[in-house]
């Protein structure tokens, strides 16, 4: 409370970014640290983290060779604009894991999205982009239209009411439609004038909403068959195992975006490509006039973030990780079953991997509608507050939970329990 009370002085909100109030306390933690799945907070109160930095501590924090490279870094320069030698095995570790050939370097998923969309233009010729009702790719303006009841009755695309200092008509150049829908992607594909449809293959910022079986396909199918681009944005799904979401289901995308974790934590995303988007690329690179192209900023590719970068990929995302945190996450899948039915609740889990989404809905919904329709923030908040105070930190937004190399069987048993506790006093 006391650093709360100082901060607001200097900060809108008394925070550095505003979000960072949505929990449901009534001042925000402060940190003092955060190691592998635990977090300190200033009272010295220690937190099994299910959190995890809304997945950008995926592999835990601080995580030793993640900190021994940054501090191995920090010695030899942070940044000069130039490549440094860490940069080609980044690259090769980079297509080993994702199995594209061609990457380039961001500093956030949000910026990796917008450089694939003008890239996606720029190859094209085209100037359309279609998302996915509900769907959530960072701070990128084109994919902030939802989809609302028109004057006829009929759903029509608006750019999304919550979104502050939008000048324009966001759904004048994207179109959205529901997930898992394909005819209305057809549909929307079909004038050829759309360059690239952006998707999670799991929708995460919404709830949780798996693809149905063949949709995914069909969606690869049908971009395919009209010249679309498909960019998939793996930022959520990197939980899903070593490769991610799309290479394991054999899902073929043009443009892989993975953010957050990526650099275990450390400010940093890639976007890769094939090999003759990479060639399409180039050629509208080289036809255009010199000057700032709207792509890449001064840090991107920065020495700090590939050391991360190299870190991460030869260290923590490996198969060996990953076993453990799928095996913990389908007992902590399993419980949650256990306590809806226990407790007699029209609730249900999705599942992605590592990520576990605790939904109030008897059937996982099957697009933004229905997901939405299923959230209560109210009894979010009170969830999240009860196991807050016994020691769980749950995401402050729905109820992903998500599981890291570091976190132990006995941190799921102590979530488990505590909600428990708090299911029988809100049944009761």
């Amino acid at each position: 409370m006391a650093l709360g009370q100082r901060s607001v002085a200097h900060y809108l909100y008394g925070v550095p970014m505003h979000w960072m109030r949505d929990w449901s306390t009534p001042s925000p933690l402060f940190v003092a640290h955060a190691v592998g799945a635990s977090l300190t907070c200033a009272d010295g109160h220690v937190h099994a983290d299910f959190c995890l930095a809304d997945t950008a501590a995926m592999f835990g924090h601080s995580p030793p060779a993640l900190a021994q490279a940054i501090a191995a870094q920090a010695q030899r320069g942070l940044g000069a604009m130039l490549p440094g030698e860490d940069a080609p095995v980044v690259g090769e570790l980079l297509s080993r894991c994702f199995g594209l050939p061609l990457w380039q370097l961001a500093l956030s998923a949000s910026d990796a999205n917008r450089f694939c969309l003008r890239w996606a233009r720029a190859v094209t010729g085209r100037s359309r982009v279609l998302v996915f009702d509900g769907c959530y790719h960072g701070t990128v303006d084109e994919t902030f239209v939802d989809l609302v009841p028109g004057d006829a009755g009929a759903m029509q695309a608006q750019t999304r009411a919550s979104l502050l200092g939008q000048s324009g008509d966001l759904a004048a150049s994207t179109r959205v439609v529901e997930f898992n829908d394909l005819p209305a992607v057809e549909a929307a594909l079909a004038d050829r004038s759309v360059a690239c449809v952006l998707a999670e293959p799991v929708m995460t910022n919404v709830g949780m909403v798996l693809p149905q079986s063949g949709f995914l396909e069909g969606l690869r199918a049908l971009c395919t068959a009209t010249g679309t681009l498909l960019l998939i944005d793996e930022t959520h799904t990197l939980s899903s195992g070593y490769g991610g979401y799309a290479r394991g289901h054999g899902i073929a995308a043009d443009f892989l975006v993975v953010g957050k974790a990526i650099a275990g934590g450390v400010p940093c995303a890639v976007y890769g490509f094939t090999a003759e988007l990479g060639e399409r690329m180039r050629t509208a690179k080289e036809a255009a006039n010199a000057g700032h192209s709207g792509i890449g900023t001064t840090l991107s590719g920065n020495l700090l973030g590939i050391a991360a970068l190299r870190a991460t990929l030869e260290q923590l995302a490996v198969p060996q990780a990953y076993e453990h945190m799928l095996t913990l996450s389908a007992r902590l899948d399993a419980g949650l079953q256990g306590l809806i039915a226990a407790h007699r609740l029209p609730w249900s889990v999705s599942r992605v991997g590592a990520r576990s989404e605790l939904q109030f809905c008897a059937q996982p919904p099957r697009n933004g509608r229905e997901a939405r329709a299923a959230m209560d923030a109210e009894l979010e908040s009170r969830i999240h507050l009860f196991l807050l105070n016994r020691g769980v930190l749950a995401t402050p937004f729905h109820n992903m939970l998500l599981c890291s190399p570091s976190t132990r069987e006995a941190d799921v048993e102590l979530l488990l329990g505590v909600l428990d506790q708090c299911l029988e006093q809100l049944v009761g």
